[in-house]
């Protein structure tokens, strides 16, 4: 029993659809899988979510491209909607970029996110941001186009220039993004609801438009259906699901320190049994009875 049977549509038929996209962040096959049972039809695998849960660490670029890859390799393997991955800063050059790309369509990525900024990149609403000429970010979009292997895996360009250069300047980078091929456009932390209906007006439907909401960011928090009636086709909720879990590791742990026991929180947990039960262990020993001799 591999991966989850849910019928869903690629990514490109999902986006030229009447609805938004709401794609929320995860951060390995587990919360893949419950994210998709939840009924998700897209999920966005982010690197500031594995330098969190994997590194223990925050998101001042220590992730590498491999380890991107490895965790991508085991959700692809588990579910099949697909999957936005964040690909920082193409881990280098336009070359690096390169690699970065076929490597994550091999672990089979439906769409990479690149953005601008120099490396070591830092998390989009963190201060004291960087970024690269608008001509080198045009060299690395063109280079991520013509690495893949197919069109269906979408290539998104994100600039992180408002932050730095102000917002029409950032707009003037994703036109330029857009003309090097990019699929997707995201201008990363707005930082204000009129920046974002801006955002819009320039670009009208010529690329479908992303949206990163962060609890706490730069850019006020929106629904999918606000964000919706501004004209975005993507929204991603990246780390979310982290500060959840932040939330309730401290609640956890704290509690088992202080009582020696788990039954205040009984509650919030699952029992052994419905653990079992939301990953189908007794299907998929069933499934291997099949080849005992």
């Amino acid at each position: 029993m591999g991966k989850t049977m849910q019928a869903t549509s690629g990514l490109p038929e999902q986006l030229r659809g009447t609805n938004i996209v709401v794609a929320p962040g995860i951060y390995d096959a587990f919360t893949a899988f419950v994210a998709e049972r939840a009924g998700f039809s897209c999920l966005y695998l982010s690197g500031a979510n594995v330098a969190y849960t994997r590194l223990g660490r925050p998101d001042i670029g220590l992730v590498t491209a491999t380890e991107m890859a490895e965790t991508l390799s085991l959700i692809t393997a588990r579910v099949a909607c697909p999957i936005i991955v964040d690909g920082d800063t193409g881990y280098g050059n336009a070359l690096n970029t390169q690699r970065t790309v076929r490597l994550f369509e091999r672990a089979g990525a439906a769409a990479i996110q690149i953005e601008d900024q120099t490396f070591p990149k830092r998390c989009g609403h963190l201060r004291n941001k960087s970024v690269i000429t608008s001509g080198e970010m045009v060299g690395k979009i063109k280079a991520a186009v013509d690495a893949r292997a197919s069109e269906r895996m979408l290539v998104i360009a994100r600039t992180d220039a408002v932050a730095v250069e102000g917002l029409e300047p950032a707009l003037e980078r994703a036109a330029l993004y857009a003309q090097a091929g990019a699929d997707i456009l995201f201008v990363e932390a707005p930082p204000s609801r009129d920046d974002l209906a801006a955002i819009r007006t320039r670009f009208g439907d010529q690329r479908p438009l992303m949206a990163n909401m962060v609890e706490g960011g730069r850019t006020p928090t929106l629904s999918a259906d606000e964000l919706a009636k501004i004209g975005f086709k993507l929204v991603i909720f990246p780390g979310g699901i982290v500060r959840a879990l932040g939330r309730l590791t401290q609640d956890y742990y704290g509690n088992l320190r202080q009582q020696g026991s788990n039954a205040a929180m009984k509650d919030r947990m699952l029992d052994f049994d419905g653990l079992n039960d939301l990953l189908g262990t007794d299907a998929l020993l069933a499934d291997a009875a099949q080849y005992e001799g």
